[in-house]
C-alpha cells in the first residue's frame, strides 16, 4: 500500500501583537498545490519512506503552536509527522549530493547554456539498452548494481550516467507550486513565519 503526504502551509503574522504571542494560521492544503507521491522527495525532506539523502526535517512532530485546522487534520491515522520553514529551506544545499549511489540509470540533456541536467531516472530505457548492452530488464532497472558510479554513455546532446541524486532532483518542478506560495507568504510575513507541516498516511 501507498504512502501519501497530508501538507499545509501555515503562516504567523499579527500586526497587533507581540512578537511572542502571534499565533500561525492554515493558508492552504497542500493537496491543491501537489498530488505526487514521490518517496524521494518525502525522503529528502522528512525522512519518510525513503533514506537516499539525510533529511532535512525528520521526526520533529506536530509543532506545539500549529494552528487548529492543522492540528484537526493532522491528528488520527498519521505518522512522520514534522514540519520546515521557509528559512530552513531557503538555506538548504539543493546541489548536495545523495548519500548512495542511485540504483537507476541517470539520464542528463544539455541545457541552453550546454550544461549537463538531469532528465530522469530510468528515462528512455530503450536507448539506453542498446548503448549498454544490457538486455536483462531486471539488470537494466538497476544498472547501477553492474556498474560502477562515474560510468557514462554518450549519445549526443543525451548522456546517461551512473552516479547521485542532488536534493534539488528529490524535490523536482512537481514541488514549485508549494514552494512558490511558502516564497509569497516568506515576502509578506518574514522566512521563520512560514512553514511546511506534514503528516504521512
Amino acid at each position: 500500500m501507498g504512502t501519501d503526504m497530508f501538507g499545509y502551509i501555515e503562516a504567523r503574522w499579527d500586526r497587533w501583537r507581540d512578537e511572542d504571542d502571534r499565533e500561525w494560521h492554515m493558508a492552504i492544503d497542500t493537496m491543491h498545490l501537489y498530488n505526487g507521491r514521490s518517496y524521494l522527495a518525502f525522503g529528502c525532506l522528512f525522512g519518510v519512506r525513503d533514506n537516499t539523502f539525510r533529511p532535512l526535517a525528520a521526526d520533529r512532530g506536530l509543532p506545539p503552536d500549529a494552528s487548529e485546522e492543522v492540528r484537526a487534520q493532522l491528528g488520527d491515522g498519521r505518522y512522520g509527522d514534522s514540519w520546515i520553514t521557509w528559512a530552513e529551506l531557503s538555506a538548504t544545499d539543493w546541489n548536495e549530493p545523495a548519500t548512495e549511489v542511485d540504483d537507476c540509470v541517470l539520464e542528463y540533456r544539455r541545457d541552453a547554456e550546454g550544461a549537463w541536467e538531469m532528465y530522469g531516472r530510468n528515462t528512455n530505457l530503450t536507448r539506453f539498452a542498446e548503448l549498454s548492452g544490457i538486455t536483462d530488464p531486471r539488470a537494466l532497472h538497476r544498472a547501477a548494481r553492474s556498474h560502477p558510479e562515474g560510468t557514462e554513455w554518450h549519445d549526443g546532446d543525451h548522456l546517461f550516467r551512473i552516479g547521485r541524486l542532488r536534493r534539488k532532483d528529490a524535490v523536482d518542478s512537481e514541488w514549485e507550486p508549494i514552494w512558490s506560495v511558502m516564497r509569497t507568504l516568506a515576502a509578506i510575513h518574514g522566512d521563520d513565519a512560514v512553514r511546511l507541516v506534514a503528516g504521512f498516511g
